[in-house]
């Protein structure tokens, strides 16, 4: 009975229970009908203060007269919330109106970094794209906030957090502030290769970007811990390898951990060398008509049975564009077939060769010229939109702009075009300084210190004009000078230039004269073939010419020997040849400086064509360069002369970093209409223009001989003192520098990196030997000479040959590139000037 009971109970129950459950569903499927029913009469839009109503409206995919559709009013807040504009959005119904209330997400006013004391603020807000009047969101920031500790990452700095903050202000802005402690640098505190039996750990870091950390490497980063630099670390070690031979090389694994006081890393690279491979059979296949496969193997750089170098792969593909590239081929294609042959150790190269298809230059982009205007560029460039696609053209035009001096490099890339035969070529300059302000100093011998100071503007406006404006002084020479070149005259391919200069140069210790200068000159060059320019000049100058106390020190020569006459200076009818107020002292030495006193007139015009056919405009290894001028004096003015000149240098890389030069400068100028070469006509060198001599070092010069005498009896009679030889001691001492008609200097030079110097002190170092003369002088400045007891005074023209040897160290300092000069003088005449040590910089703004 009492189960009986219980089950009509349970039944009982769940009878009600499925009844209330029914009419709850029931009601609920009325309320769902109710509020999907009827037709949205408006849409409100509340909360807005920035962003109009109409433009919320727009992202709404319901409007008036439709129905309540719960699907795409959902659709719709998702859309809203999309935007980026809101940090919150409600949309709900009152009555027959669909209410979207939103929260707008306020503007940026400013962006702020505090605690940045190692990254400048502009490297963080490239990186960052939170910037004024844009809008402020939490996930943006937090983007933003991931982006500032990669960059200090990058720097070496693990330990740097960032805290943003946020500042409301009026008008629904807020300053973005971040907060950033960088804390201490991680350093590299070593670098290990375990694998390694070839080479030592000392050489393979050489190859590494990344350094150890050490206490002089405080003006480079990279001896900072990098992952991302870390692997193109591997990269480099797979390029040494492959280029001595290891076909096989990978490195298995780089490694780095943290050092037990948490402050540097230590890296560990594990490589698997594998063994040296040699080039086995290398050959060319080549549907091109105009060149054969023989022709093509001839010009490769590789050849059977030498050492595996992968990068000579790269080296013969260029070697075959620029023969398909000559030969009228816009676009070739080059694939190298390599196979292994573990067995024989040898490599099989063979390069199939295909003519490209025909593809077109859709247009040209430049980037990266901050100053500089894109048609000074562009002018540069051998091909334009339009034209076929030509790599040969290409490697031109970087030349070209290269050679500019105005970017510090050059990368020139293809990109696909709009359509498969069209291609966008990207131009990229990194921009370098054009502004210099350069003081060079030198110290010689003859205890004869220079320097200088000149600036320099090559780029102005960035539309490759060069002007200078320059003050210079040294001990010899104050100059004032103003010259101006436009790369474009009426924007043609024409240079032109104006040059005004003042001059005050006192060689009174070097040549016995000093001259004053004023003048003005226009030049003019163009191109008249792809590596050859003729350049047109006219200079109209006057010249002073004085030589210190010309009354005592010239004289007066009636009988044009030579020799100064005589002169009675105190009217006692002796006559007082040195002006000292003695009587009849003996004949003394007149200069040929005397002879060309005064101011003279000059207006010359003159032309040089020059060839340049170097590989490189900046660091050529291979090619030549020459250059040859001549100039006439004559076409009105006081001076007649022609002069000639020729300069050539030759370049050919022996080794990587390794160059070998030589070079020759020569000269020749000569007076006509019966005018003799005036001094400060005549050619000097030395210094910077024959190293191992001073300036005006070398050449024709006026000699005094002294035999040294003694009082032997004190009797006021002189006689000669004798050495143990019994010969008489003489002292040759030298006098004014002449100059010379003519010269001729050679040079060969061998520049090379400096071993085991770090790489970034940019140290390289070179080792020269000059040789050459100056001489030639017109026969009435050459036979001067005067003699007394025991003096004579002569003038020395032999033209001898003189030769220097040394070695150069050029450093690339942080104030500027700073060469210095130890010279060995081996061949001189006994009154030449030389000096052993010379110094030059600049630095650049």
């Amino acid at each position: 009975m009492r189960s009986l009971f219980a089950g009509a109970l349970a039944l009982t129950t769940s009878a009600g229970a499925f009844a209330v459950a029914t009419d709850a569903i029931g009601a609920g499927q009325a309320a769902a009908q109710e509020a999907t029913s009827g037709v949205i009469s408006r849409i409100r839009v509340d909360g807005n203060q920035r962003i109009e109503a109409r433009t919320v409206q727009s992202y709404m995919l319901v409007e008036p007269g439709d129905a309540f559709d719960p699907e795409r009013i959902d659709l719709s807040l998702k859309t809203l919330f999309a935007t980026g504009l809101f940090a919150d959005v409600l949309i709900e119904r009152e009555s027959n109106d669909l209410v979207v209330r939103v929260i707008e997400n306020p503007i940026i006013n400013r962006v702020i970094f505090e605690g940045n004391d190692a990254v400048g603020e502009e490297r963080l807000l490239e990186e960052t794209e939170a910037e004024p009047r844009s809008i402020f969101t939490q996930a943006r920031v937090q983007q933003d906030v991931q982006r500032i500790l990669e960059v200090y990452r990058r720097s070496g700095r693990f330990a740097a957090s960032v805290n943003p903050q946020y500042k409301p202000l009026a008008q629904n802005r807020v300053d973005l502030i971040f907060e950033i402690s960088e804390g201490p640098t991680t350093g590299v505190r070593s670098i290990n290769f375990l694998g390694n039996e070839e080479f030592s750990d000392r050489r393979l870091r050489s190859e590494v970007v990344t350094r150890q950390s050490r206490w002089w490497r405080f003006f480079e980063s990279n001896d900072n811990y990098d992952p991302d630099r870390l692997e193109f670390d591997r990269e480099l070690l797979r390029q040494f390898y492959t280029n001595e031979g290891y076909a096989d090389f990978r490195v298995t694994s780089s490694v780095a951990e943290l050092t037990p006081d948490q402050e540097d890393f230590y890296i560990t690279f594990t490589i698997d060398e594998g063994v040296k491979y040699d080039y086995g059979e290398v050959k060319v296949e080549t549907a091109l008509e105009k060149l054969s496969s023989d022709a093509l193997t001839r010009i490769l750089p590789i050849r059977q049975g030498t050492l595996y170098r992968s990068d000579q792969i790269e080296t013969a593909i260029d070697a075959i564009t620029f023969a398909a590239g000559s030969a009228g081929y816009a676009s070739v294609d080059v694939r190298p077939r390599v196979e292994t042959n573990p067995e024989t150790r040898t490599v099989d190269i063979t390069f199939v060769v295909d003519e490209g298809p025909r593809v077109y230059i859709e247009r040209i982009d430049i980037t990266g010229n901050t100053q500089t205007l894109d048609r000074v560029i562009r002018r540069e460039i051998r091909i334009a939109e339009g034209d076929a696609f030509n790599r040969i053209l290409l490697d031109q035009s970087r030349n070209r702009i290269r050679s500019l001096g105005f970017f510090k490099e050059v990368e020139i890339t293809e990109a696909p075009g709009s359509t498969a035969d069209r291609t966008v070529v990207n131009v990229n300059v990194e921009e370098t300084a054009t502004g210099e302000l350069a003081f060079s100093a030198g110290f010689s011998s003859a205890d004869a210190f220079l320097f200088s100071l000149s600036a320099s503007q090559r780029n102005l406006r960035g539309r490759g004009q060069f002007l200078s404006a320059r003050i210079q002084t040294t001990s010899r020479q104050q100059d004032l000078e103003f010259r101006f070149t436009e790369p474009r005259f009426q924007d043609r391919n024409l240079a032109a230039g104006v040059d005004l200069y003042a001059t005050q140069a006192d060689f009174l210790d070097e040549a016995g004269f000093e001259n004053q200068s004023l003048g003005a000159g226009l030049r003019l060059n163009f191109p008249i073939g792809e590596r050859t320019s003729l350049g047109l000049n006219y200079r109209l100058r006057q010249d002073d010419v004085q030589v210190s106390n010309p009354e005592v020190n010239c004289g007066i020569d009636t009988d044009g020997d030579g020799i100064g006459d005589s002169i009675d200076v105190d009217g006692d009818g002796i006559g007082d040849g040195d002006g000292d107020g003695i009587g009849d002292e003996p004949i003394f030495f007149r200069s040929s400086l005397c002879d060309q006193l005064g101011v003279q007139l000059t207006s010359a015009v003159g032309y040089s064509l020059s060839r340049d056919r170097r590989n490189d405009p900046i660091t050529p290894t291979r090619g030549y360069r020459a250059t040859f001028s001549q100039e006439v004096a004559g076409a009105g003015g006081d001076v007649n002369y022609l002069r000639n000149e020729f300069r050539g240098s030759f370049y050919r890389g022996i080794l990587p970093g390794w160059t070998a030069s030589a070079s020759l400068d020569a000269g020749f100028i000569e007076g006509w209409n019966g005018d003799n070469v005036r001094v400060n006509n005549r050619f000097f060198k030395g210094g910077n223009s024959f190293r191992g001599f001073d300036v005006a070092g070398l050449g024709p010069r006026e000699v005094i001989t002294t035999v040294l005498t003694e009082d032997a009896n004190n009797d006021g009679v002189l006689t000669p003192v004798l050495d143990e030889n019994g010969e008489q001691i003489v002292n040759i001492t030298s006098g004014n520098a002449l100059g010379g008609k003519a010269y001729a200097i050679g040079a060969l030079e061998l520049s090379f990196p400096v071993p085991y110097a770090p790489e970034e002190f940019g140290i390289g170092g070179a080792l020269f030997s000059e040789f050459g003369t100056v001489g030639l002088l017109d026969d009435v400045d050459r036979n001067r000479s005067a003699n007394t007891e025991f003096q004579s005074f002569r003038v020395d023209d032999s033209a001898s040959l003189r030769a220097s040897v040394g070695v150069s160290i050029f450093w690339d300092s942080p104030f500027g590139p700073i060469r210095f000069d130890f010279s060995e003088v081996l061949a001189k005449e006994d009154y030449d000037r030389t000096e052993s040590f010379r110094f030059s910089t600049n630095t650049q703004f």
